[in-house]
């Protein structure tokens, strides 16, 4: 299962060339491919591929599970790459792992020495969930081992598959491309930054300088990802480069996805392969084991593969981003031909090993070991999928409302039935909840047409930009229709819910520009946070502050301010909390379980054991007094609260309540692996489909708005903003959580 021809990249050739391997050498084996699309129409594949997912669709996921089990398939071999798949880091692919009843045997084409916790969450639950795991280099297990605590026996070594090509001399392939007598540098792949061509093409002066019939052909398309983003902006570049340093005559672009047997032919033209990729951290390259295994000469960087590769003098490695050094390095295989024969001969000689029918074998030695094991630990039988193991589906993500609530100044507070109340004007807090819930609707996948989300997302992080008074660092929160502020400065609460949001958008939007903005409002109105005293405005900050710091993990001065905002509501616990009041104030208000929640995140992430044990402790108070005899989530009402010693209030019950429940239920249970904790979070979720106390959904299935509350008698049946994205912040939550179940993180994360 991965990408598969003729959909463009690498990962798909991986997958049709390594199944007619394992096809040929196991005869009378059915092996067939799961495809991943990543468009909705899909492509003309051939009768190999027997079923197809759609990159986004987490249902679609579940789908090709049941299609594997039923059809009793004996081992899954699943091509992973982070970006392949749907969902936060792929994490989609998690919700078909964990459905499979055959052996799972995962090639990983990528293993990251640094991930982000979102990385950290997906690989180790995808190192739990496969039987074997394949890496193609020595590099990638010793990471395994190191960074993800994956035992060795688990792991098997096999190098990425090669075509069996003659030895042959360059000059035989050359009049065919108009290039015979000059010397032939070649790079090929998927086009972008990474691949740091334009330090070849700054070497290429000198080189040509000694040796003026050298030509640099440069094949591949841009990666259909960069296109999509920012167009040929790259390629460009290159080109203008290759002019400004006055070596055009020298340099062939060919932005073609070539067929393998034209493939072949460049790679008989070649003379010198260059690979000047931009960062070590690149466990495996099948452009350079194609080359290599061909009996090419190499000059690349040092990432990881090659490092392993070339050694022994079996190329030449140069430092990154030096163009002098790649250089010299061509200039001095083209001098010595008796080195550069010498490298080839031995480059072809270690490439016999690496012949697909030979990986074929190994991969077939992987997947018995993976059958053996799976003998003394079966998985869970067919008659173990009832709804306790399988939940009902979730509802589908349904934005209708929220579009029409939204103008392009930004979410308007409050709604009449379901029409927008233009009297009462927009809110910082509103927006901020919605920027927050775009943000992970773009990660989960589960979205409107992408040109409806980015409008979405820009005008609420356009309307916190205006909010943020820049003198005084403070956040405004009302704003009148007519776009006047109605204040000079909001609540501590409303300036810490819009410093959460732009953490969020700091720490995970793909939107560089909105990334940047984000960014820059969060660390303008952070320090205005040290004077505040409303313990939510802590716990809000704090959850901005680890949404911030997904993206920068080394920011030792935020790492005090957390340290400082979870000491604070840590002593709160200490003063106020007693065996049978187990909070941090002398009353249970409202967002109540965001300061669990942040005292939970804050716990793991720093580490702080206190912190969590606090969190958890005070979450599992919260969830006991905000349950009816029947079980049905009861959130504290509005109308009274709940004070030391006195009546809680049971209504008016707020849809903000059953959110921060979800929150919070949820990080325990990542933080614990405790179902209980996932059973009260969807428990919280399904007040807003009708399990409450009158058993009334206030979500509105066919509009997407979700009411105002729940009073004694009846349903709020106005459809405001800060209802509604409760609603849409839970489901989206729920969705996350539902396939990305991991343990918590140690303390080196």
């Amino acid at each position: 299962m991965g990408d598969y021809l003729p959909r463009l990249c690498g990962i798909a050739t991986f997958t049709r060339d390594l199944c007619e391997a394992v096809a040929g050498e196991a005869s009378g084996t059915d092996c067939f491919v799961g495809a991943v699309n990543d468009r909705v129409e899909g492509y003309e594949y051939p009768p190999r591929v027997r079923f197809e997912l759609l990159e986004k669709d987490l249902d679609s996921y579940r789908r090709a599970a049941d299609f594997l089990n039923f059809n009793n398939a004996d081992v899954l071999c699943v091509q992973h790459e982070f970006g392949i798949y749907g969902g936060p880091a792929g994490s989609h692919l998690l919700g078909l792992l964990k459905e499979l009843r055959m052996p799972v045997v995962t090639t990983l084409h990528t293993v990251l020495r640094e991930p982000n916790p979102a990385q950290r969450e997906v690989m180790n639950e995808l190192a739990s969930r496969s039987d074997r795991l394949i890496v193609m280099a020595e590099k990638g297990a010793e990471i395994l081992r190191e960074i993800y605590r994956v035992p060795d026996a688990k792991v098997d070594i096999v190098p990425h598959g090669i075509p069996d090509l003659p030895f042959v001399d360059s000059s035989a392939y050359k009049a065919q491309f108009g290039v015979e007598g000059r010397q032939v540098l070649f790079t090929f792949g998927l086009i972008g930054p990474g691949k740091g061509i334009e330090y070849a093409i700054e070497a290429l002066p000198e080189i040509v300088k000694q040796h003026p019939n050298v030509v640099y052909l440069v094949l591949g398309a841009t990666h259909p990802h960069l296109v999509a983003r920012e167009g040929e902006r790259y390629r460009l570049s290159l080109e203008r480069l290759a002019e400004d340093r006055g070596v055009k005559q020298h340099v062939i672009f060919y932005d073609r996805f070539v067929s393998q047997a034209d493939l072949e032919e460049f790679i008989g033209a070649t003379d010198i392969y260059l690979t000047p990729y931009l960062s070590e951290a690149q466990v495996t390259s099948g452009t350079l084991s194609y080359v290599f295994g061909a009996g090419k000469a190499v000059v690349s960087t040092p990432y990881w593969h090659a490092r392993e590769l070339l050694a022994d003098d079996r190329g030449v490695l140069v430092p990154f981003r030096d163009p002098g050094a790649i250089s010299r390095a061509v200039c001095g295989l083209l001098e010595d031909s008796a080195r550069m024969a010498r490298i080839r001969r031995e480059a072809y000689a270690v490439g016999r090993q690496m012949l697909w029918p030979a990986v074929a074998r190994r991969y077939l030695e992987s997947f018995a070991r993976a059958r053996a094991d799976r003998k003394a630990t079966p998985r869970a039988a067919f008659a173990g999928w009832t709804l306790g193991q399988r939940p009902y589906q979730l509802p589908p993500p349904r934005l209708d409302h929220i579009v029409r609530m939204s103008d392009g100044t930004g979410i308007f507070q409050h709604a009449v039935f379901n029409v927008p109340n233009f009297h009462e004007g927009y809110c910082t807090d509103d927006n901020a909840r919605a920027y927050i819930l775009c943000n992970l609707l773009d990660e989960l996948g589960e979205q409107p047409p992408r040109e409806g989300l980015d409008r979405l997302t820009t005008t609420y992080l356009a309307f916190l930009a205006a909010a943020l008074d820049r003198e005084s660092g403070r956040f405004r929160n009302f704003m009148s229709h007519d776009r006047r502020w109605l204040e000079s400065a909001g609540s501590e609460d409303s300036h810490a819910r819009a410093l959460w949001a732009a953490g969020t958008g700091a720490g995970r939007s793909r939107n560089e520009g909105h990334r940047r903005l984000a960014a820059q409002l969060f660390a303008r109105a952070l320090p205005q946070v040290s004077e505040f005293t409303s313990p939510r405005a802590w716990a809000f900050t704090l959850l901005g502050l680890h949404e911030y710091l997904r993206h920068f993990r080394c920011d030792t001065q935020l790492g005090a301010t957390r340290a400082l905002l979870t000491e604070k509501l840590l002593k709160l616990w200490r003063e106020c909390a007693t065996p049978d009041w187990p909070w941090f104030e002398a009353s249970v208000t409202y967002d109540n379980a965001r300061i669990c929640q942040a005292l939970i995140l804050s716990g793991q992430w720093m580490p702080n054991p206190e912190a969590l044990t606090a969190g958890l402790s005070s979450l599992r108070w919260l969830s006991s007094i905000q349950k009816t005899p029947s079980g049905c989530f009861r959130p504290i009402g509005s109308n009274g609260f709940y004070q030391r010693e006195g009546a809680r209030a049971d209504f008016d019950q707020q849809p903000l309540e059953a959110q921060a429940m979800v929150a919070a239920c949820q990080e325990a249970f990542r933080a614990t692996r405790d179902e209980v904790w996932s059973r009260d979070a969807r428990r919280a979720f399904e007040w807003f489909l009708g399990r409450n106390d009158l058993g009334l959904p206030l979500y509105d299935f066919e509009g997407g708005g979700c009411s105002d509350g729940l009073h004694p008698d009846r349903v709020n049946e106005n459809q405001g903003a800060e209802s509604t994205l409760a609603f849409h912040l839970s489901l989206a939550e729920m969705a996350y959580a539902e396939h990305l179940v991991t343990s918590p993180p140690n303390a080196s994360s």
